[in-house]
């Protein structure tokens, strides 16, 4: 059964050396795996990435946004 686009699924990844669970809807799961493929890079490390940009924000939220910003970049450039 394929989850409804909305539904809440966390992951464990190790970021930085240490581990940590980011929880996210399965349609934002799908855009990360998406832009890591584009990028020639694994989730972690482009989690790693947005991880060391975010400042205080939850991770969870940071790469929301930032996978928004992404996609309107993209959109943008249509």
């Amino acid at each position: 059964m394929t989850p409804a686009p909305s539904q809440v699924r966390k992951h464990s990844l190790v970021i930085a050396g240490h581990g940590t669970s980011v929880s996210l809807e399965a349609a934002f799961w799908d855009a990360l795996r998406e832009w890591a493929r584009e990028r020639d890079m694994s989730i972690a490390a482009l989690v790693a990435e947005v991880d060391a940009a975010r400042g205080e924000a939850n991770l969870s939220s940071a790469l929301r946004v930032r996978l928004l910003d992404h996609y309107r970049g993209r959109a943008s450039s249509l």
